[in-house]
C-alpha cells in the first residue's frame, strides 16, 4: 500500500504525464524514421517478401507464446537459429534487394537534391522521333509483326546494348519497320532507342520473374516487363499474335494501348529531363509535372 501512494506521489505524477521536450532534430529523425519505414513497407508488400514478413510475424507471435509460457526448448530453438535465418533471408532475396536498391537510386527526390553529373538537357528526343515510333508501331501491329523497342531514360543500357549488333541511326519508321520485319537479320530481339537514335538491335534482356503475369504473354512480354524491373525505360511491345501494342514500365504492363495514349506517354518522357545549371546543388521540381505512371 506505500508503494501505491509513493507511486500517487505528485512529483512522480508529474514526471509521468510530463510532455517531453521535443527539438527540431527530433522532428526531423521522426520524419526520415517514418519515411524509411513507409517505403520498406511498401516494398514488402509488392514483393514476395511480403509472405516472408507475415510468416516472421507467426514466428514471433509463437516465441512470444513460448517466453510466457517458458517453453525453453523452443526458446533455445530460436536463439540459435536467428543468426542463421537473417543470412538465409539475405540469400534468398537477394533479387528483391537488389531491385529495392536501384528503384532507391532512382527516386525523383534524390534528382530534386543533389544533382550527381553536370548536364544541361532539353528535350529527350524530337517530336520526328516520337511520331517515327508511333507509326512504326501501329503500322506492324497492324500487319502483327512483333517488336519490342526500349527507350531509354536516366539509367543507361550499356550493358544490354553490349548484347546487341551496334546500329547508330537516326530513328524513323522505315528503319524500325525494316529492322522487326520477318525473316531480316535483326528482327529477332529488342532495339535500344537513346535520344533520336537506335544504337543497338538484337539485344538480349532480362526475362520478369514476376509470377502474376498472365499466362497468355510470351517471351517478348515477360522481356518487356524484365527491363522496366531494372531501369527506369519505357519499352513498347507489339504482340506477333494478336498485333495488340503494350507499354512495360516501373514493372508494370499496359495492355492493348491506342496511338493517342502511346503518343502522351512518349511525350511526358520527352518533357520530362530536367534543365540543370552548372554549380547548381539545389534544383525545384518542374511546375504542373504530373506522375503518370
Amino acid at each position: 500500500m506505500n508503494q501505491l501512494f509513493e507511486l500517487l506521489d505528485g512529483e512522480n505524477l508529474s514526471r509521468l504525464f510530463a510532455i517531453p521536450k521535443i527539438n527540431l532534430t527530433d522532428i526531423i529523425e521522426i520524419i526520415i524514421i517514418s519515411f524509411i519505414i513507409y517505403y520498406i513497407m511498401k516494398w514488402i508488400k509488392d514483393t514476395r517478401a511480403w509472405m516472408l514478413f507475415k510468416g516472421i510475424i507467426v514466428l514471433f507471435l509463437v516465441a512470444t507464446i513460448a517466453s510466457i509460457f517458458n517453453l525453453n526448448t523452443i526458446l533455445w530453438i530460436f536463439a540459435n537459429t536467428i543468426n542463421v535465418g537473417i543470412i538465409a533471408i539475405l540469400i534468398v532475396f537477394q533479387p528483391e534487394l537488389r531491385r529495392a536498391l536501384e528503384q532507391l537510386g532512382r527516386k525523383n527526390f534524390l534528382a530534386s537534391i543533389v544533382q550527381f553529373e553536370d548536364q544541361d538537357k532539353g528535350e529527350r528526343f524530337s517530336d520526328y522521333t516520337i511520331k517515327s515510333i508511333i507509326k512504326a508501331v501501329f503500322e506492324m501491329s497492324k500487319h502483327k509483326t512483333g517488336a519490342l523497342i526500349v527507350i531509354e531514360q536516366e539509367v543507361k543500357l550499356t550493358e544490354y546494348e553490349r548484347t546487341g549488333i551496334p546500329v547508330d541511326a537516326i530513328v524513323s519508321n522505315q528503319i524500325l519497320m525494316n529492322i522487326f520485319e520477318h525473316n531480316t537479320p535483326l528482327h529477332d530481339g529488342a532495339i535500344i532507342v537513346r535520344n533520336n537514335r537506335i544504337v543497338a538491335a538484337t539485344c538480349y534482356l532480362p526475362l520478369s520473374d514476376n509470377m502474376g503475369v498472365s499466362k497468355d504473354l510470351g517471351t517478348r512480354h515477360r522481356a518487356g516487363l524484365g527491363i522496366s524491373d531494372v531501369s527506369d525505360s519505357i519499352t513498347i511491345i507489339v504482340s506477333e499474335e494478336t498485333g495488340g501494342v503494350s507499354i512495360a514500365l516501373g514493372g508494370n504492363l499496359i495492355r492493348n494501348v491506342n496511338e493517342e495514349y502511346l503518343e502522351n506517354k512518349l511525350k511526358y518522357i520527352q518533357k520530362k529531363s530536367i534543365d540543370v545549371k552548372r554549380f547548381k546543388l539545389w534544383k525545384g521540381r518542374q511546375k504542373n509535372e504530373k506522375n503518370s505512371y
